[in-house]
């Protein structure tokens, strides 16, 4: 697609405004705001004409063939019917700011849509990294390879990732909404690997959750409130009535792989496989 002459500066305007999100949650992150001014949002979503929207209903709804107007902080229809979007680039820039990509690391991207969040993700990472990349709606996998078919550091994976053997991990990018951390995201992360998702326990409850493994857990930080399209597979039931007060989701500050550590009066969510706790780790 061609590139007009003038959306290097322009991207570079988004890129700066995109990292406010970042910036309010302490997480400035000059790399991060390189690479969203670096890479070309409309090469790495489905064909235009493009349907973009403020989130919550805000000041822009319109559709458009120019690329330009892809450069606000708005989301971009892919799948209208299923109600998938290229999701808010604030939020996105504020996610990378905090789990922090660097240069060699291997991520796990699960639900990429057409590819522009990996694409930025691999700028990221460089080519010695690795973006192992699970989309589980064929038709946008199949859009994505061939947008991603450039980036030799990615591989597009038309499946799901819940409950997947997958590789090793510095980092797991959850860009849909689950109930529950999935295990399998848990149980790839290397030391210090660092977990960024979607938490959605409840309609209208999502908060980002940021887990990373330590040496004795996965430590948790809550932070501000998100709203995803659904994981497939990731609507594990909460079970959290098994006689144990619930302590309030707000103050959890680590979560727990259900085979090694058994829940307790700490808990404030418990699940079949995985359970969210009040404890330091």
């Amino acid at each position: 697609m061609p590139v007009r002459p003038d959306l290097s500066a322009i991207r570079a305007r988004y890129a700066a405004a995109a990292m406010v999100w970042a910036r309010q949650e302490g997480f400035d992150n000059p790399r991060v705001e390189a690479a969203f001014a670096a890479v070309p949002r409309e090469s790495y979503l489905t064909p235009p004409p493009w349907r973009v929207f403020s989130p919550g209903g805000g000041p822009v709804d319109e559709e458009t063939s120019d690329p330009a107007r892809l450069y606000q902080d708005v989301l971009v229809v892919l799948d209208r019917r299923k109600g998938i979007n290229n999701g808010q680039p604030s939020l996105h820039a504020a996610w990378m700011a905090m789990v922090d990509p660097q240069a060699g690391e291997t991520v796990v991207q699960v639900g990429i849509g057409a590819g522009y969040y990996t694409a930025i993700l691999a700028e990221l990472v460089g080519q010695g990294g690795r973006l192992e990349a699970f989309e589980i709606e064929p038709s946008l996998a199949a859009v994505a390879r061939e947008n991603l078919a450039s980036l030799p550091q990615v591989a597009v994976h038309a499946a799901s990732a819940v409950g997947a053997a997958l590789p090793l991990a510095d980092i797991v990018y959850v860009s849909a909404g689950a109930v529950a951390p999935d295990p399998a995201w848990l149980r790839c992360l290397k030391p210090q690997g660092r977990l960024i998702m979607p938490w959605q326990p409840a309609p209208m409850e999502g908060r980002t959750l940021l887990a990373r493994r330590e040496p004795g857990g996965f430590s948790v930080q809550l932070h501000g409130s998100v709203a995803f399209v659904g994981c497939i597979g990731a609507e594990a039931r909460d079970v959290r009535a098994r006689g144990l007060p619930a302590q309030p989701i707000g103050r959890t500050r680590s979560v727990w792989l259900s085979s090694e550590s058994s829940p307790d009066e700490s808990a404030t969510a418990i699940y079949a496989d995985v359970w969210l706790s009040t404890r330091e780790v």
